[in-house]
């Protein structure tokens, strides 16, 4: 059965286009079905029945896997075997037939407007990595990107005259996002005092550099936002995809158009950009719970 998986993967890079992230949990989730098929002396894809997956779902939940992992896994599991029978390596997907675990939403973490502020303001410095930290969270919190995103921005993408950006996410699906007069500012700043500085070997294309002059990466970025969240007082676990899960929900509390939010997040399907209605319905709650003198 291990041949087929290294065939899957080749058909996802090439058919589907996925980053090297999902690549890798492509990876995971079906080695470890395929492990569960040779324990039970499975190997051959004709062989798989809708029962021998519901096993396997069950083996998962009795190693202790939370049910939004065993959806995941079923969810690898049901592209393989669609994939085998799309190669006619089988007929049929047994996957088909089973339901994924249920699961609760789970509502990001969200800060408020107040604290954004206090985000933005921590690095108020004029040193090389205050100015560049004040453009990447500011950036950041004007468009909403993925911190991938972000890193991998080129000089290039920017346009700061027309106010907008160029990036590239999920699936190589490119799309333009405003700036917002802010960034912008942040960002002109950062260009004419410290760019050139960290640009130690010259002709860089990255927007963002590190002080050793390479290109930006994502654990550099989630160190500097942890480290500006203490200087910043912020009691909260978050990571740099916090100011993304708050662009979007300040947008729809001040007005934006749910589809609007949808295409500057970069989602393919308006059902993802969904959970940020309950996360506005969840705060009128609790305001409401708080002011209200019937609540």
């Amino acid at each position: 059965m291990r041949q087929y998986l290294d065939l899957f993967l080749s058909y996802l890079v090439v058919e589907k286009g996925l980053s090297d992230n999902t690549l890798e949990a492509y990876n995971r989730d079906i080695d470890r079905y395929l492990s569960f098929l040779e324990r039970q002396n499975i190997a051959e894809p004709g062989r798989i029945r809708s029962l021998d997956i519901a096993s396997f779902l069950a083996w998962l939940k009795e190693t202790g896997l939370a049910p939004r992992s065993r959806a995941r896994a079923l969810s690898s599991v049901r592209m393989f075997h669609r994939f085998l029978e799309i190669e006619n390596f089988c007929d049929g997907n047994p996957a088909s037939l089973i339901e994924a675990p249920r699961t609760v939403a789970k509502l990001p973490v969200v800060l408020s407007i107040r604290e954004v502020e206090r985000l933005l303001a921590a690095p108020s410095g004029e040193v090389a990595e205050d100015v560049r930290d004040r453009a990447m969270l500011d950036l950041l919190y004007a468009t909403g990107l993925r911190v991938s995103e972000l890193v991998l921005l080129k000089l290039r993408e920017v346009n700061r005259t027309a106010g907008f950006l160029l990036t590239c996410g999920k699936g190589g699906k490119e799309r333009l996002v405003p700036l917002g007069e802010t960034a912008i500012l942040s960002l002109e700043h950062y260009l004419a005092t410290v760019r050139l500085k960290l640009d130690k070997k010259g002709g860089s294309d990255y927007l963002f550099l590190s002080r050793l002059g390479g290109p930006m990466t994502r654990q550099a970025f989630w160190n500097i936002i942890n480290k500006r969240a203490l200087q910043a007082g912020i009691a909260k676990n978050i990571s740099p995809h916090t100011l993304r899960h708050s662009f979007a929900t300040h947008l729809l509390e001040n007005g934006a158009d749910l589809r609007s939010v949808q295409l500057m997040l970069g989602h393919a399907d308006l059902s993802t950009t969904q959970i940020y209605t309950h996360i506005t319905r969840e705060r009128l709650k609790k305001i409401h719970e708080e002011f209200h003198p019937r609540a």
